[in-house]
């Protein structure tokens, strides 16, 4: 049973009382403009936060989610010429120029009398020599991995102007063992790879699970009993429920954007159609009726429109519909076959599975089809899946001739892909929404 106390233990208290002139985004020289498309990584420099081993490993946290960003370039500690003795007094900002630092964290977490840690920060611009952001938080200490991501995302959003995905949660399938005895469970993990806890005890194959938008709650596919069906888990309770009882195997499960719905596919002899079911009443509505595999439904961002796999042309394409089933169109007509489509949090794309030349790629198309680009090929990639900001994508890759598959992250240019290490082989990701 996974336990959520952490959401409700953090306390955010922003601004300090302290804080020296903090300076808008517009004002401060320091930005990133990541509608530009391959983007300079911007030189940081984020100091050891002061007093002891806990303030260390929480700037180790902070750089290595900024530096995976592909966005900014920590610069080496060993590179410091001023030792930060006081967080609260402002920097040598000519000491962090010539080593050419554009943007200064610097920080302290303390022990409050109540055993909670205090963890602060502030964000400096060196060149215009001020305080861009200064804030404090509050929480119990185990949970203090999950303060440096939200300092992280802090600073990507002060610096970008837009929300970082840093504090957030991937779900998984987590796979063990050999090949011919492979033990699959349910697993889930900060989005860095840490803190994998499994959900599932791996007596029963499991597939595809999708985080709920609104509430800690994860649907996913499994076989328990020898009876293919979709499930609804409580993440807070553990606590775990079929969605319907239908007579065909159902797959492919996804919530609406609001929560309410689960949309699916189900099987029924050689063919598959899509079907949502209101999660209050238990009632299902057909959306499609035909003769092929219809598979991978995903809705829009704004619950209007809903993309899905079908093969009614002859090999898998990507299609796009309303909500309620009308206006189904392809969208996809390039070379090879595309599968798993998914819609952005944005709404600007929808990102595929593609087969071609004996490959599989990652890309991303516009929601009418135009502007097809791939972020990445291999032998075997599959499962895209977006982080709550629309910028990067995590996916599953299994490469020739290795032992299982592995978690793959990669942003939106393309230019920067990274192993999402697990202590496991990993399949089928799955990224929650921003933590409350």
């Amino acid at each position: 049973m996974v336990k959520c106390s952490l959401i409700r233990a953090l306390v955010v208290a922003v601004g300090m009382a302290a804080a020296a002139l903090v300076a808008s985004p517009a004002n401060a020289l320091v930005e990133i403009n990541i509608n530009k498309g391959n983007v300079q990584p911007l030189p940081i420099a984020v100091t050891d936060f002061l007093q002891g081993d806990m303030g260390a490993q929480v700037s180790q946290v902070i750089a290595a989610d900024l530096q995976r960003s592909g966005l900014f370039a920590p610069i080496s500690k060993t590179a410091f010429i001023e030792k930060i003795a006081n967080p609260d007094a402002a920097p040598r900002f000519e000491d962090w120029k010539v080593i050419n630092a554009q943007a200064l964290v610097t920080g302290r977490v303390t022990q409050e009398a109540d055993g909670r840690l205090r963890a602060e920060f502030r964000l400096w611009d060196t060149f215009a020599g001020q305080q861009m952001s200064g804030q404090q938080f509050y929480t119990q200490p185990e949970n203090w991995r999950r303060v440096a991501h939200i300092i992280a995302d802090a600073i990507y959003k002060q610096i970008t102007g837009e929300e970082g995905y840093f504090d957030t949660r991937v779900v998984f399938v987590s796979e063990s063992g050999t090949k011919q005895q492979r033990k699959r469970q349910l697993a889930i993990m900060d989005q860095d790879g840490f803190n994998v806890r499994m959900l599932t005890d791996g007596s029963d194959l499991v597939l595809t699970p999708r985080f709920s938008p609104s509430r800690q709650e994860v649907t996913y596919m499994s076989f328990a009993n020898q009876q293919p069906r979709v499930y609804l888990l409580q993440l807070e309770t553990g606590q775990r429920e079929v969605v319907g009882n239908f007579p065909g195997m159902t797959f492919s499960p996804r919530f609406s954007p609001d929560g309410q719905k689960v949309i699916m596919s189900l099987q029924q002899d050689a063919n598959s159609n899509i079907y949502t079911m209101d999660l209050r009443s238990r009632t299902t509505t057909r959306l499609t009726s035909t003769a092929a595999i219809d598979t991978s439904p995903s809705y829009s961002p704004d619950g209007a429109r809903v993309s899905f796999e079908s093969d009614r042309g002859g090999k898998p394409q990507i299609y796009v519909m309303n909500a309620d089933g009308s206006g189904q169109t392809r969208i996809s007509f390039g070379d090879g076959s595309y599968s798993t489509p998914v819609w952005s949090p944005r709404g600007d794309l929808i990102a595929f599975t593609k087969q071609a030349g004996g490959k599989f790629s990652i890309g991303v198309m516009k929601p009418d089809g135009s502007g097809e680009r791939i972020l990445t090929t291999g032998f075997h990639n599959e499962g895209p899946t977006w982080a709550p900001n629309g910028r990067v994508l995590m996916f599953f890759r299994q490469a020739a001739g290795s032992g299982g598959p592995q978690l793959y992250s990669i942003d939106l240019t393309g230019y920067n892909e990274q192993l999402v290490k697990t202590p496991t082989y990993g399949s089928d990701p799955a990224w929650s929404p921003l933590l409350e």
